[in-house]
Formats: C-alpha cells, structure tokens, sequence
C-alpha cells in the first residue's frame, strides 16, 4: 500500500511559477507510475502529467506541455511537478496518484492510491 501527500501549493499571479512534490510512503515506491491530476471547481477531475516507474518516461497533458515538468526521486520517495508560465485556467485543486501499470496513464479510474490534494490558485 501507499500513502501520498502533495505539498506546495498556494497562491501565484499569472506567468508566475511553482513546484508541487508527491511524498509516498512504502518501501516499493519505486515500482509504482506516479500521476498527476487536476480539479476544478464544477469540473471533471482531468490528467496533468505521469511519470514512469524509474523517471524515464514521462506523459503531459497538451495544456501543459512545454510549461510543467515532471521528475521524481526514488531514494527520497518523491515526485516533483515543475510548474512555470502559470495562467489562471491552471487554477484548480491538484492531486498525485499511485498505480502500477503503465498502460492507461491519463485515466483517474485506473489509479489506486491518491493524495488529499494541494490548492494551487493562479491571479490575472
């Protein structure tokens, strides 16, 4: 089993940046994709990014490709979204996911484990 817990959300004006981290808990955290997902109010819960079991592979959503970047660190148990050129449509609640397959990245249904999520808000 794995516990997540996403930190380092908050408040940024547009074009602003920030990093969220996942921390997971478990000894084989290592073998699991990590993903991350996003909430809007009133809105479907909808795929941001996914990383593979040892960081090499990694899956963007257009809106955020070429502005959020997706890393981990397997000694710390770790992974890092990079977020840079915020809009305020990036505006949402945003959660990490566990799984173990690869296949299916982007559905939030295939995931097993979930984080309580970190608010990132982003100001015009």
């Amino acid at each position: 089993q794995v516990q997540l817990v996403e930190s380092g959300g908050g408040l940024v004006q547009a074009g602003g940046s920030l990093r969220l981290s996942c921390a997971a808990s478990g000894r084989t955290f290592s073998s699991y994709v990590i993903g991350w997902f996003r909430q809007a109010p009133g809105k479907d819960r909808e795929f941001v990014a996914a990383i593979n079991w040892g960081g090499t592979r990694t899956y963007y959503a257009d809106s955020v490709k070429g502005r959020f970047t997706l890393s981990r660190d397997n000694a710390k148990n770790t992974v890092y979204l990079q977020m840079i050129s915020l809009k305020p449509e990036d505006t949402a609640v945003y959660y990490c996911a566990a799984k173990q397959s690869i296949t299916a990245w982007g559905v939030p249904s295939e995931y097993d484990y979930w984080g309580q999520g970190t608010q990132v808000t982003v100001s015009s």
